[in-house]
């Protein structure tokens, strides 16, 4: 665990609608509702927000609020990874403005990242570990919950097993752990 509002959960989903439903309870099923930070792919964003207007939030309104932000993960992984590899700087500068200013509101931060994802299944499990290793050190300035996803069926025969070690310890919270149910 990393501490009070400063958990760092990991999802196995097994089907678009269950990650659309595990991502809108992580980022609205709390009550302490304060800004909810999407980093994910244009599919993701869409699923996520069309859940998000299913249970009648009003999304534009969301977002001209500053409640909600979302944020395409290629994009943010452009800007911080070189040569293949994350830059801790880079990674920093990207984040701590968009935290900050979540900190900023009344209530919680929630984040749903799937830039792990991403890295993990274009074969860059080594990079993936180090990103969620980088969250972790954001989180102990910034106080926020943070969700990462990844198919149950891209770590269920990972050949690393050393990286998949690595990534569930990273972990304060396992939600479908690989092989099991």
């Amino acid at each position: 665990m990393l501490g009070a509002g400063r958990d760092h959960v990991v999802l196995f989903n097994e089907s678009e609608e269950d990650l659309a439903d595990q991502v809108y309870a992580h980022l609205f099923g709390g009550t302490d509702a304060g800004a909810a930070i999407l980093i994910a792919s244009a599919k993701h964003r869409r699923l996520i927000t069309d859940r998000m207007a299913r249970a009648g939030i009003d999304v534009s309104a969301a977002r001209a609020q500053g409640s909600f932000v979302a944020f395409d993960a290629n994009g943010v992984l452009a800007a911080f990874m070189v040569a293949g590899w994350p830059d801790a700087a880079a990674f920093w500068q990207m984040m701590s403005p968009v935290l900050k200013r979540a900190e900023a509101r009344p209530g919680g931060v929630r984040v749903f990242c799937e830039m792990v994802k991403q890295l993990w299944d274009s074969g860059q499990t080594g990079a993936a570990v180090d990103v969620e290793a980088l969250w972790n050190e954001l989180a102990r300035q910034y106080s926020f919950s943070l969700m990462c996803v990844y198919p149950a069926d891209s770590v269920a025969g990972a050949e690393d097993g050393d990286d998949l070690s690595q990534l569930l310890a990273a972990h304060s919270a396992v939600l479908h752990a690989p092989g099991r149910h």
